[in-house]
């Protein structure tokens, strides 16, 4: 049965529909805000899948060409492997869900979200995040929501609430938060270097401003919602967990003591193997629940040391700092290069300037733009000591890649005149123990600089993390992997001194304070600036020139009508010039010309074929041309490419000519002067008497200049 709420969502309408479409799936949303419309089914299957410790789960979100009237691009005409903000959007949809399946859910679990239509104002991620969490709560799945996502802008110094595309232009602020039953669980979104106070202010404020939708959700699902499917309760053994901590609580202790990472694993994965062996016999066919009460052990000891002693696992303060060491110029042949190193975790960010024609063609339903600046960053096993298949980026390799690009693309040169490169940048993980995506962002400030890009600051990362029990209460500055893995949150804070430009928070506890929120961000500060000296200590400034290997770019412009000219039939004449001069030439349809050469040879070469290609006749200039065809009043003499103008009789000779053919003949080269251009018809008067006669006395005045 069709059931439909609507409710003015901060002035907009916003419904969600279920009970007409996808009725076979386990649960199914339709939202709409505005005339952007996305689907959401939810299905789990009917068994548990064995073997699993975690919830199997899997979150995809499909943007149709249709949507926006679009018919795909590319040879196939339909929608292939997903795109990077279909990749994206599915982690903003993922992440906050995640958390909020209850502890032995075991069942394979999908969600899928179609954007149906879009409007190109509405961004189709907040209803997909709304979908999502509504056809759970629609669903026969136990879910411990729902969830609310919104995106905040913060435009003239006013938060607006899901402003649209052309509203968020011109904001200082814009992030996506998702909201819970115990307040906020995630956000992602970048800033114009903003304040830490501004940003506390804008979560406070989507807080707030999500319960209408929460609500919402809470009442469709008691009219509409499906009886929840009864998960068996976890049984816990005391008596198993007794004497697992009798057995693996001393050398846990002793192994979590140990600072170096591998050595610390290789010690704790001895414990679990201590614990099953030491137990078989009398908990035979446990392992499993052996293992798990060893974990619980380790998080236990992990946590209480933090919050009880005010140390971390690797003999740190709360708001310490790893060592850093940076390092430029590493690599000899790259544009810029950079090592940074902070702890156990290491980045080698190189750096590559390119053309326009290296820009990245974007198709998206709000339609197309062609992408200058890249950074690319990639985890490989061997950076965590483990030996698995290589395949493409990982989505968690595009999502770090996206919060370190929207990080340091605030302090990049515009691209205009001055500055015409194209950027990508290719962050290589080498050692990772946590905030490798950080690393990214410092690697790459120090990178560019090294390169010689005009940037206006250094952008520095840092990655806080929380332990929270109770009232008690531990912020970490710089978390390390197993801190992440065990604790309640990791916010991760990229800015420059004067303020953020990117964030990203997952949140795996309740009840967080504003309080909490405002010492992270101010412990976040004092570890970026902290970090940013670090880097200053490498490499202060840009570079004042480019590296000998970076193209030098040079732009002219040319007269519109002669951009065929230049292109030639085919591309012939500009692939001709790109040959010959060894550069890379672009042109655009005003008439810009844009030439890339390793050297200045090859460019001057490549401007002066490019000027006999698209030159204008000029009154009073010489050329050498050929006479392409002789009438009885003169000669047609080409001057240029597609160029022609008239020798008239009287102009072919000082002395009388009877008969055009006794002076020149048809594919003959002769020097001429233009004299004149008709302004009407553009007709071009030459003259090979007044080239001769210029000639001539040229050669005299060498002569005379001899002589003196």
């Amino acid at each position: 049965m069709l059931h439909r709420n609507t409710v003015d969502f901060h002035g907009k309408p916003l419904t969600i529909e279920t009970g007409r479409l996808a009725k076979q799936a386990g649960g199914a949303a339709l939202v709409t805000l505005g005339e952007t419309v996305v689907l959401v089914t939810v299905t789990a299957a009917s068994s548990v899948k064995e073997g699993f410790d975690f919830v199997p789960l899997s979150v995809d979100y499909m943007e149709k060409s249709y949507a926006a009237g679009r018919i795909p691009g590319g040879y196939f005409k339909r929608e292939g492997r997903a795109t990077e903000v279909e990749i994206l959007n599915s982690r903003i949809m993922d992440r906050p869900i995640r958390p909020l399946f209850p502890k032995g859910w075991r069942h394979e679990t999908q969600v899928v979200a179609m954007v149906l239509s879009a409007d190109q104002e509405n961004d189709p991620a907040i209803p997909a995040m709304i979908g999502a969490s509504a056809a759970l709560m629609f669903s026969d799945i136990p879910f411990l929501g729902p969830i609310v996502g919104l995106r905040i802008a913060r435009k003239d110094g006013r938060f607006l609430v899901n402003p649209t595309n052309t509203e968020r232009k011109g904001a200082d602020l814009d992030i996506v938060c998702a909201i819970g039953p115990d307040g906020l669980t995630m956000v992602e979104g970048e800033a114009q270097f903003v304040s830490e106070q501004v940003l506390v202010e804008a979560l406070v404020f989507a807080e707030k401003a999500a319960q209408p939708l929460m609500e919402l959700q809470r009442t469709m699902a008691k009219e509409v919602g499906k009886p929840k499917r009864i998960i068996p309760e976890i049984v816990v053994d005391e008596a198993l967990e007794a004497k697992v901590r009798e057995v693996a609580w001393t050398p846990m202790c002793e192994a979590l003591a140990i600072h170096d990472k591998l050595q610390r694993r290789d010690a704790v994965d001895a414990v679990f193997t201590l614990a099953a062996e030491a137990l078989a016999e009398e908990f035979p066919d446990r392992g499993q629940e052996i293992a798990s009460a060893v974990e619980k052990l380790q998080s236990e000891r992990v946590r209480e040391q933090i919050l009880t002693e005010g140390r971390r696992i690797d003999g740190r303060t709360l708001t310490e700092v790893r060592p850093i060491t940076c390092e430029v110029g590493v690599l000899p042949r790259t544009h810029g290069s950079a090592l940074f190193q902070r702890g156990e975790t290491q980045v080698l960010v190189t750096l590559t300037l390119g053309t326009a024609i290296d820009e990245q063609r974007i198709e998206l339903l709000t339609g197309e733009y062609f992408r200058s600046f890249m950074l690319h960053y990639n985890f490989p096993p061997f950076s965590v000591g483990e030996v698995k298949r290589m395949a493409g980026p990982s989505r968690r390799d595009i999502g770090h890649g996206n919060l370190a690009e929207r990080g340091v693309a605030k302090v990049l040169p515009p691209k205009d005149d001055a500055f015409q490169y194209t950027i990508r940048l290719v962050s290589e993980v080498l050692e990772s123990n946590g905030s490798s995506s950080m690393a990214t962002v410092c690697g790459s400030s120090m990178a560019l600089m090294d390169a010689g890009v005009p940037t206006t600051a250094h952008v520095g990362g840092v990655a806080m993390g929380l332990i929270k029990e109770g009232d008690r209460v531990a912020v970490l500055t710089d978390i390390l992997g197993d801190e992440d893995h065990l604790g309640d949150m990791d916010f991760k804070v990229v800015g420059t001194t004067e303020g953020i430009t990117s964030v990203q928070m997952d949140i795996k506890c309740q009840g967080l304070t504003e309080a909490i929120f405002t010492q992270a961000l101010e412990q976040a500060r004092q570890g970026r600036l902290h970090i940013i000296e670090k880097m200053k200590e490498a490499i202060a400034a840009p570079r004042a020139d480019y590296s000998r290997h970076t193209p030098r770019i040079y732009t002219f412009t040319i007269n519109p009508d002669r951009i065929r000219d230049l292109i030639g039939p085919g591309g012939r004449n500009i692939r001709g010039v790109q040959s010959e001069s060894g550069s890379t030439v672009t042109v655009d349809d005003d008439g810009l010309v844009t030439i890339a050469a390793i050297n200045g040879d090859q460019a001057e070469r490549a401007i002066q074929m490019v000027r006999e290609l698209t030159d204008d006749a000029e009154v009073g200039r010489t050329y050498m041309g050929e006479v392409v065809k002789v009438v009885d009043f003169g000669a047609f003499v080409r001057i240029l490419p597609g160029i022609e103008g008239l020798v008239h009789i009287s102009e072919l000779s000082d002395r009388r000519v009877r008969q055009v053919e006794d002076v020149v003949r048809e594919g003959d080269e002769i020097l001429v002067k233009c004299i004149g251009i008709d302004a009407k018809t553009g007709k071009i008067r030459l003259s090979r008497r007044e080239a001769m006669a210029d000639s001539e006395k040229a050669a005299e005045n060498r002569e005379v200049t001899f002589e003196d």
